[in-house]
């Protein structure tokens, strides 16, 4: 399964379908999942929504469109209950519990839309993952973690206030569209962050593995790798981390943290 993951680290970030790529992941922990039905059952409702959306043509009655497949039909909304279940950030897991987190339903809305052939983003908003159908100028928000209820400037205002502080108003930096890897870095972190709050250094350094697998090029993630893997008692591996990190960064000041990190790494072993 790492060489599955390896291959996403490989090809062109917009040549990666969201939702394959989110069941590589769910695989990755069990690799006698059969994917196949579950492949068959996405594919199932883009033919639904492919079937649904003749004659839609506004963003806005577009998102709808999807809001009543994916919460109504389908019944898939936001965990507000176990929130911090780690099978939350699973799309595998999502089908069968009907319940994800924000990133994980987002990145289902986001690849079906496309599927269609609609203009879709995941969105990083502070605290949360909106939906953007459409292009900027015509982008309707959704929130997939509630039902897909639309998304307005008041609304928007709201989530960003209630992350930030304060009365904010929202920019275009509060709803900055997300690269496919991005996402999906996202949906992983989301699983480190919660085996790191369990204690669980290892499985969060396997998570963080994955994560420099699909996403070699984001530095942050060889750091946190190194760290994690330094923590471990794993110091070969750690060198090896810093030292990737040292080939993908185009920043000075970074390289030379890594330089000094690697001359610490080897006065103290």
């Amino acid at each position: 399964m790492d060489l599955a993951l390896a291959r996403l680290g490989l090809i062109d970030d917009g040549d990666i379908d969201l939702a394959d790529a989110a069941l590589t992941c769910a695989a990755a922990d069990r690799p006698h999942l059969d994917l196949a039905p579950l492949r068959a059952r996405i594919a199932g409702l883009a033919s639904r929504l492919l079937a649904d959306a003749s004659g839609v043509v506004t963003s806005r009655a577009r998102a709808r469109l999807l809001a009543a497949l994916i919460a109504g039909r389908e019944g898939l909304t936001g965990d507000t209950l176990t929130y911090d279940d780690p099978d939350n950030a699973d799309l595998a897991m999502l089908f069968e519990r009907r319940h994800g987190l924000p990133v994980t339903l987002a990145l289902l809305y986001v690849a079906l839309a496309r599927r269609v052939g609609w203009t879709a983003d995941a969105l990083n908003v502070p605290g949360h993952v909106l939906v953007g159908i459409g292009s900027e100028s015509d982008r309707q928000l959704i929130d997939a973690f509630d039902h897909g209820r639309a998304v307005g400037p008041a609304g928007l205002a709201g989530l960003v206030a209630r992350a930030v502080g304060g009365h904010v108003a929202p920019s275009l930096d509060h709803v900055r569209p997300m690269t496919n890897r991005e996402v999906l870095v996202r949906l992983l972190s989301n699983q480190a962050t919660r085996a790191r709050r369990g204690g669980d250094n290892a499985r969060a350094l396997l998570l963080t593995a994955r994560m420099t697998l699909i996403a070699p090029g984001m530095t942050g993630l060889w750091w946190e790798r190194a760290r994690l893997e330094q923590q471990l008692g794993d110091v070969v591996g750690a060198r090896a981390s810093l030292t990737a990190m040292l080939e993908t960064t185009h920043d000075e000041r970074i390289a030379a943290r890594i330089a000094s990190a690697l001359t610490t790494l080897a006065s103290s072993h």
